[in-house]
């Protein structure tokens, strides 16, 4: 196997400069991603007053986004892999800008769905390009604090972005917040395809196939399982939804035998031979899905128990997103001093605290307690998400950048809904018919207890994972002797 070199020499000054504009692009084009998102569910409402659409269709604008970037994350960072995660950025951005303008333009909600559909496609090209960006730019001992700085913008996005979006809609109506994004995503798309930002020493490998079965097959699997999960806290568990698991486990198992007999995997050996890689990801999936599980429970015991508005509702969670946002960057040096394993254990730990914390609750917490119970999860889940990340950047092997980090998203995609979905059933099982409501409100915090209590359970097995991470790495990224 050869080494194609994609990167030219440079000096110091222009290295730092590349870097810089490495970084920017990367933080915005995941902003971009990150305030997208969070906006939406501001203005849904109005949407679907303002377009005369129906409650599924509206559900449908995130539904047909999420399954197009969970089913192509993978397949668009094996895309970067082979022709360079700039061009594929570059696609990602511009193709983002461009729907996000038809998005606040569109007239009828067939039209919102089908557009939102495809940004879901550019987004899944962007968002493992702005990883595959930073392990080009810096090197391996260097990588903590660029991804931590990557991880309190995107928490800082996903803060503000409600804020933003309903100040916006109030002012210039619902379309508005879809044209947010398009000046940035424009911008950083343009700035990328001009400047040369470094590419990674990647495999000779211009024979190689893309893997295309391979990705169908994982494309049908992750959207089935999405398409699934998603439905299960509206409607339960049907017999729509035993179809679709089904679908999804065939083409799982389908794709297993793909790519054990395919000469071009779409996941190469290396990547699953990684321990520290695949044991990143199993620490991503549970920890996300414990955290949104978290905050899907929390928002009902604070709405639908304490009676808040969003607004106070929202308060009451900022202690979680402001130490996130300021915590994201300690990461990178405790990282240095302790190592990704005990990093990410302690990080664990805290987050299983925070949970705890949480699950004791009810309908007479004061802000004195529910601020410090968001604070020690916020805490503790970003150190173990900076921390993770970091693992799965640094330890992607040579060539597969950009599937490691699309796996990573897909990690951060598939666990939140997982952690939803679980909650859902456990709620349903602990308290059958009782919402969340002022009549249901001591059988739901009940409940809520006791589902809380299995998310922290959750959190514990993937402490248990993180202790897989990799120790202590001197200043360039490799292992003390």
């Amino acid at each position: 196997m050869t080494v194609a070199r994609t990167g030219t020499s440079t000096g110091p000054g222009d290295r730092r400069r590349l870097q810089r504009l490495t970084l920017t692009s990367s933080i915005t084009g995941a902003v971009v991603v990150a305030v997208d998102g969070s906006v939406l569910t501001v203005v849904q409402p109005v949407m679907q007053r303002e377009l005369h659409a129906s409650f599924t269709q509206v559900q449908w604008t995130s539904t047909g986004y999420l399954i197009a970037v969970a089913s192509l994350l993978v397949f668009a960072g094996r895309l970067g892999d082979r022709f360079g995660h700039r061009r594929v950025f570059t696609a990602g951005a511009l193709g983002f800008a461009v729907t996000s303008a038809g998005i606040g333009l569109a007239g009828s909600a067939g039209l919102v769905i089908g557009l939102r559909v495809l940004q879901g496609v550019f987004g899944a090209l962007l968002q493992p390009a702005t990883l595959g960006m930073l392990r080009a730019a810096y090197p391996p001992g260097r990588l903590a604090m660029p991804i931590a700085l990557r991880t309190s913008a995107i928490g800082l996005a996903v803060a503000a972005g409600p804020l933003v979006g309903g100040a916006l809609a109030v002012r210039l109506g619902w379309r508005s917040v879809f044209f947010l994004s398009v000046a940035p995503a424009l911008a950083v798309g343009v700035l990328v395809l001009l400047v040369r930002t470094p590419e990674p020493e990647r495999a000779d490998d211009s024979r190689a196939g893309l893997g295309l079965p391979g990705a169908c097959l994982f494309a049908v699997c992750l959207g089935s399982l999405v398409h699934a999960l998603v439905g299960l806290p509206g409607t339960g568990w049907t017999a729509s939804t035993t179809l679709t698991v089904l679908a999804a486990t065939v083409a799982g198992a389908a794709f297993a035998a793909c790519e054990r007999r395919t000469a071009s995997p779409l996941v190469p050996s290396a990547v699953l031979r990684s321990v520290p890689l695949v044991a990143s990801l199993a620490v991503l999936v549970s920890a996300s899905a414990a955290l949104f599980g978290t905050l899907f429970l929390g928002t009902y015991l604070l709405q639908h128990v304490l009676g808040l508005d969003p607004f106070a509702s929202a308060l009451r969670m900022l202690p979680l997103a402001v130490v996130m946002v300021l915590g994201a960057p300690a990461a990178a040096p405790l990282q240095r001093r302790y190592g990704h394993r005990r990093t990410a254990v302690a990080g664990m730990a805290l987050f299983v605290l925070g949970i705890l914390l949480t699950s004791r609750l009810d309908g007479q917490s004061t802000p004195w307690a529910s601020g410090p119970a968001f604070l020690v999860v916020g805490a503790g889940f970003c150190l173990v998400m900076v921390t993770a990340t970091a693992v799965v950047v640094r330890e992607a092997p040579l060539g597969a950048e950009g599937v490691s980090g699309g796996l990573q998203q897909t990690a951060m995609n598939i666990g939140p809904v997982l952690g939803v979905a679980l909650v859902t059933m456990l709620m349903g099982a602990a308290a059958p018919g009782a919402g969340p409501g002022p009549v249901g409100g001591p059988a739901f915090t009940a409940a809520m207890g006791t589902a809380l209590v299995v998310l922290a359970a959750v959190a514990s097995l993937g402490a248990l994972v993180a202790t897989r991470l990799p120790g202590r790495t001197d200043g360039r990224g490799r292992r003390p002797m």
